[in-house]
């Protein structure tokens, strides 16, 4: 066997080139596939709903109690996070109301399950274009937050949303009827239940990011970057804007709307 000539500098050079440009592209390929799915449009100078650690820019409401009534605390701000006990039944709700927008939070759960949720599957949710007198619950487009199931829709009360599969969904007068998110799995109604399939949300304990782009014709509901929902003519397009209190310990922070150009 005959020895290999030794190959010219330049074509050394050359190899190395494109080793390194196969590299890099399929380097580039898996950030790719693994990037976060969110794609907020263009947007105004965003709205701080917690600035100065306070409630200014929200009345609360109570099962029981009504407006602006909360003995119990549990709503408190301290250092920019809304801790919410979850141990009555309520929200609280922004003063203004706002159409096409883009709404972005944090939250993570506490530990406490209380009254009728007791045991149950950690349960919250941010509802908007809230229209209508204050109950539980008004009528309203909801971004679920619940251990298993953060992402979907529920349409409560007379709103409506037409979902990726083309179905309209109208939720009863009093009710409310669900659109479940992308990928999801079977549901456990357990306290610390955590999906084996299409799970956006963070181990317990961990903050996750919640955004919501409304523009008034589609909706996109995202969890920690992924596309969790999509839906299409919404009804209504204008309201404010509520995070539920609903038997399960959480907090929220950076909790920031603007509106869409």
């Amino acid at each position: 066997m005959h020895p290999r000539p030794p190959q010219p500098r330049s074509s050394r050079i050359m190899r190395s080139a494109v080793l390194f440009l196969c590299f890099g592209f399929f380097a580039h390929f898996a950030v790719a596939q693994s990037a976060p799915a969110s794609a907020v449009p263009q947007h105004g100078a965003a709205l701080d709903l917690l600035a100065g650690s306070t409630l200014n820019r929200f009345d609360t409401f109570i099962r029981g109690r009504g407006l602006n009534t909360d003995p119990a605390h549990v709503f408190t701000v301290a250092d920019g996070i809304l801790h919410v006990s979850g141990q009555e039944m309520g929200y609280v709700i922004t003063k203004q109301p706002y159409t096409r927008f883009y709404l972005r939070a944090e939250f993570k759960w506490g530990t406490g399950t209380f009254g009728e949720r007791a045991g149950q599957a950690r349960d919250s949710g941010i509802l908007y274009c809230v229209q209508g007198e204050p109950k539980v619950w008004p009528r309203s487009v909801e971004f679920q937050i619940k251990e298993g199931e953060t992402g979907d829709f529920w349409l409560t009360d007379g709103a409506a949303i037409t979902g990726a599969d083309g179905k309209r969904v109208t939720g009863p007068p009093g009710s409310a009827l669900n659109i479940g998110h992308i990928d999801k799995g079977p549901q456990q109604n357990v306290v610390g239940f955590c999906n084996t399939t299409g799970e956006f949300e963070k181990p317990h304990g961990e903050w996750n990011l919640l955004e919501l782009v409304e523009d008034g014709n589609v909706v996109h509901q995202y969890v920690n970057g992924h596309l969790a929902n999509v839906g299409t003519d919404p009804f209504p397009t204008e309201g404010k804007i509520l995070f539920q209190s609903e038997g399960a310990e959480i907090y929220y922070r950076n909790l920031q709307v603007a509106p869409l150009r």
